[in-house]
């Protein structure tokens, strides 16, 4: 079975296709000084719809999805994002966590597993 890469970088891949699961890389969001759990999740959350159509599928295929917050105390903020993007009747299995990340400004990590439709 090939596996099939997308954005490519030196370190890791945005993208890898290997059969019909589509993964992607632990997504934070771009501008992340002063913003909110809100805001950050909005903008991972945006970015992972354009990966997701980069790789020919879409946030209805989710299959699986972790998420890691620097605070679960904004567990409920992170959520009430969530809720209005996800695809309803379509939700993925899901895991959340509180875990230190890898810069003191990133409040929200998310990586996600879709299905190729």
């Amino acid at each position: 079975m090939a596996i099939r890469r997308i954005h490519v970088g030196p370190r890791m891949s945005g993208i890898v296709i290997n059969g019909n699961n589509v993964h992607l890389s632990g997504m934070t969001a771009a501008k992340r000084e002063g913003r909110s759990v809100a805001d950050q999740t909005r903008d991972i959350l945006a970015r992972i719809d354009e990966l997701l159509a980069d790789a020919g599928t879409s946030k209805e295929h989710l299959v699986q999805v972790n998420i890691w917050l620097s605070d679960i105390g904004t567990f409920n903020e992170m959520n009430a994002v969530w809720d209005q993007w996800v695809s309803p009747g379509n939700t993925p299995a899901r895991a959340t966590v509180e875990a230190r990340l890898a810069l003191p400004d990133i409040k929200v990590e998310i990586q996600v597993l879709a299905a190729l439709p």
